[in-house]
């Protein structure tokens, strides 16, 4: 019962941010179209934000164990709320800001929130580390629903009630308002362990050179990423044209990206038995 209160409370701060992640993917480029931008514009707009997070991401653990994880959850939040309300203006360098501070916003989703549960699951509350995979595959399920869903409030939001493409980042602020708060309000605080970042950053390019599989692993993964953030850049103006609900879309992508997801579970934990190579 102790776990299952904690596991609540953490999902209650998390699934929040999630959501209101999801609710900026599908009519983000209709939005930046709207404000007159050229395809080449639009896509230095993307790169920005693709950008922004791979700068940060190199640092943000670093960051994240100084500044302590129950702020940079709350700060997480700030900033995602600063990037939203930045889709109002039709300046092109107030939007670059935006796609900026969104870059940051999610570098710290993924690593903020990840970092102050498994402190508080392990040094904290001391549970077995044997049940970190049930509350990271209910956020995985919890996250795959979140996106079919975004899809469908965006398409609600913005075609159903004629509020246009800005509407789903409105409706995304006080969900990370929400998160901010809860977590600020109910978390603990913890800091990781302090460590010059260029030692580290040294360490992990040893170890990428000293082993060829993680170096392959990770060139894999690199073109793997590469792959979906051109994706997620081309499949707007080629939907578009055509007439297909942009929303409706982005949740039938998220309902056979949560359906592939499930489908390897059952092959690598089932009877079939099969194994990642």
């Amino acid at each position: 019962p102790a776990f299952r209160r904690f596991q609540r409370e953490f999902l209650l701060g998390y699934l929040p941010a999630l959501a209101a992640d999801w609710l900026q993917g599908p009519l983000l480029f209709q939005l930046l179209q709207s404000r007159g931008f050229l395809h080449s514009q639009i896509a230095a707009l993307y790169s920005c934000g693709f950008a922004s997070n791979v700068a940060f991401g190199l640092v943000s653990r670093f960051l994240v164990d100084r500044l302590g994880r129950k702020k940079s959850c709350v700060l997480c939040s700030a900033l995602s709320s600063a990037s939203c309300l930045l889709q109002l203006s039709w300046d092109f360098l107030a939007l670059a800001a935006g796609r900026v501070l969104a870059g940051l916003g999610t570098s710290l989703l993924f690593c903020a929130f990840e970092s102050w549960y498994l402190h508080e699951h392990l040094e904290r509350h001391d549970f077995p580390a044997e049940w970190i995979p049930d509350t990271f595959s209910r956020v995985a399920l919890w996250s795959g629903g979140l996106a079919v869903a975004a899809g469908l409030v965006a398409e609600l939001v913005a075609e159903g009630l004629a509020l246009g493409p800005i509407a789903p980042f409105l409706v995304a602020v006080p969900f990370l308002v929400l998160s901010g708060i809860f977590a600020g309000k109910n978390w603990d605080e913890n800091y990781g362990k302090s460590q010059p970042c260029g030692k580290a950053c040294g360490e992990g390019l040893r170890g990428l050179v000293s082993d060829p599989r993680v170096l392959l692993l990770g060139m894999v993964q690199a073109l793997v990423e590469s792959i979906l953030l051109i994706f997620a850049f081309l499949w707007t103006p080629v939907l578009q044209p055509q007439g297909i609900p942009l929303g409706i879309a982005f949740s039938g992508f998220s309902a056979a990206s949560a359906a592939g997801s499930a489908l390897f579970r059952r092959g690598v934990t089932g009877r079939l038995w099969l194994q990642p190579l």
